[in-house]
Formats: structure tokens, sequence, C-alpha cells
């Protein structure tokens, strides 16, 4: 009986020793992995793999490999809610996404009430956060950190000149163009045109009629670089030479693409450009190995499992609650992007937007910092 229990003992032992050999993390990375955004999604998916590529060789998470579950919101937030139900009954815990805020916000909720925490990557709406939720963060900065920037350079370098505002009515870019319209208002210019149009159109003609009646000098562009490009080209079609400024929805080199040659000179806000930090030099030689350019938020994807992984090390545990705990507990984390410790609601403490402007370069249009 003695001999017999000691084997139960041994082959119990060697069943649990196995158990936590196979023992899988299952991360989500949710964005537009198709449709007119899906290099933005290109972005959120490559980084992620590559963090989890790297986290795997060194021996995963407290002994733990990474398994990745791909989910296509089509930048659409009905379809972003499906894919958080998808992420929740394949038993992921930990997602990375989404890209837009009008999706994150409605998946969130979801993650929320289903012990999921996130980290999106591209979300900057200040709303995403100010909800206080216990499993919300991101890597990137907030629109009305963004939109200061934007009203800061046009009352010093546009002063009596005529703005126009134009936004796509989603929650992003309505919402970073009336932050930029507010901090503006309030530091003493008023705008001679507000104006939205719906994502997907492809004639703006009437909206460029407009712009060209108010004799706008410049026009702040809130929402993606799809639109974007197309509302540069059909302006300078018209004669239009307005300037354009638009935040981080057009940091694409698609942008370039879209718009033609009348984009150079387009201002553009983001964080500082991360393929310059000296701690992210060998990640980004990786991507390029690849034929891959880690553009905009590429590294932001990365830099989010980086962050659940030192996390979830401090706190001993994958619960997520348990490493949303650590997260909000304002330790400092080691990222491609540099330090990045979090605040009570989930935001970055600190992060500077910087200006940029499209030039040409090597025969191509592209983004460089000013």
């Amino acid at each position: 009986m003695k001999k017999l229990l000691m084997t139960g003992i041994a082959v119990g032992a060697v069943l649990a020793m196995a158990g936590v050999a196979n023992a899988q993390i299952k991360m989500g990375v949710g964005g537009p992995l198709t449709g007119p955004n899906a290099a933005f999604g290109a972005q959120l998916k490559n980084g992620v793999e590559q963090a989890v590529e790297d986290i795997n060789a060194s021996g995963g998470i407290l002994g733990q490999k990474i398994t990745i579950t791909l989910g296509d919101d089509v930048s659409d937030p009905k379809q972003g809610v499906s894919v958080a139900n998808k992420f929740v009954g394949d038993g992921v815990k930990f997602v990375v996404g989404h890209f837009n805020s009008g999706v994150t916000m409605p998946a969130s909720e979801v993650y929320a009430e289903n012990g999921i925490l996130m980290v999106t990557p591209s979300a900057t709406n200040p709303r995403i956060t100010e909800r206080k939720m216990w499993n919300v963060f991101r890597t990137c900065g907030r629109d009305d950190q963004q939109g200061k920037l934007w009203a800061d350079h046009v009352l010093a370098n546009f002063k009596g000149k005529k703005i126009a505002v134009v936004h796509d009515k989603t929650t992003y870019g309505q919402g970073l163009a009336d932050a930029a319209k507010g901090f503006m208002n309030a530091g003493g210019m008023k705008e001679v045109l507000y104006e939205g149009i719906n994502t997907g159109e492809k004639d703006l003609s009437a909206l460029v009629s407009k712009i060209k009646a108010s004799g706008a000098d410049l026009v702040m562009w809130g929402g993606l670089h799809t639109e974007g490009g197309l509302l540069i080209r059909q302006m300078r079609d018209q004669g239009v030479k307005a300037v354009m400024l638009s935040g981080d929805g057009i940091t694409s080199n698609e942008f370039g693409e879209i718009a033609g040659p009348g984009a150079e000179g387009t201002l553009m806000t983001f964080g500082p450009d991360a393929r310059k930090n000296a701690d992210a030099a060998a990640v980004v030689a990786k991507f390029r190995a690849k034929n891959f350019e880690p553009e905009s938020y590429t590294l932001y994807s990365y830099a989010a499992v980086q962050i659940i992984k030192q996390a979830a090390e401090q706190a001993k545990s994958l619960d997520p609650k348990k490493v949303a705990e650590v997260m909000h507990s304002g330790k400092t984390f080691k990222t491609v992007l540099g330090d990045i410790s979090y605040d009570a609601k989930g935001d970055r403490k600190s992060l500077d937007y910087v200006m940029y402007e499209w030039k040409k370069q090597d025969g191509k249009l592209t983004y460089v910092q000013k």
C-alpha cells in the first residue's frame, strides 16, 4: 500500500509539473487588421508579435509562455464588442488594443466585466481613462494633451490668420478637434469654419468649397490618414493652399501616398519618435531585418507587452486584477519608449507630444520631427 501511495504521489507530481510546463498566457490583439486602417492594425499586430517572441525566448512570464489571439475589429465599435466577447470565450486574460477610441470604449467594458486587463497603444480620447475602470491603461497620451499643442502652435504662429476646424465625427477625430478648438478659443482665436464629415467619404468637394470660401490659412483635421489624405489632395486640386495641422491619426506613410505631393508641409503631433530611443535600437533592428518599418504605434504595442510582463513579475501573479494593482501603484516600467509609470486612472504620468512636419526624404513623403 505504501509503495502504491508513493507511486501515486510521484505520478501526481509529474502531472503537476507537466501542467505548469504546458500552461500558457493567452493575450489578445484587437485592432483593424483589415479595412482602410489596416496599416495601423499591422503596427499593433507586429509590435505585439515581436514582443511576445522576445519574451518567450527569454522564458516567458513567470515561467509561462505567451500565445496570441488576433481579433479584427475593422475599426467598427460593434465588431470591437464581438472581438471582445470572442476573447472572453477564448480565455484571454490580457489584451493589447484597440486602435480606435470609439472601438476601445465599448470593448473595454466587456473586458472589465470579465476580468481582462487591457492596454491600448493608440486610443487617445480622455473618456477612456476618465471612467476610472480597474482594467484600462494606455501607452499613448490623450487628446487634451495633443489638442493643447495644436492650439499653442496656432496661437504662436498663426495669430491673425483664419483657422478652419474639420473632423470625422468619431470619438477620436471630433474629440481631438474639439479639444484643440477649445484651447484655441480660450486663447482668443475663433475658427472661421467648423465642419464634420463621415468616415469613408471619398468626394469631399463640398467641404473643400467651404474651406476655400472661408479663406482659411490653416485646417485643423481631426481624423485618420485615409480621409485626411483625400482632403489634402482635393484641396490642392481646387487650388486651396491652406496648411493642414493634424494628429496621431495620420502617422502612417500611407498618408503621403494618399495625399500626394500637396501633403508636403503638413503639420502633425505625435510622441517623440521612439525609433530614435536608445532603448529601442535592438528591437528596431529586428523589425527592419523583417522588412517592417516600426513606425508610430508599433513600439507602443511592444511596450504594452513589456509593461504587462514586468507588472506580473512584480505582482508574482498572472491574475489580471493583481497585475493592474501594480500598474496603478505608480511603479516605473522600463520599455522601448523609455520609462513609463501610471496614475490612478491608467494614464501615463508623463508624455510630451511634439510637432512633426511632412517632408520629402529620399523621394518619399514622410514625417520628420521639427
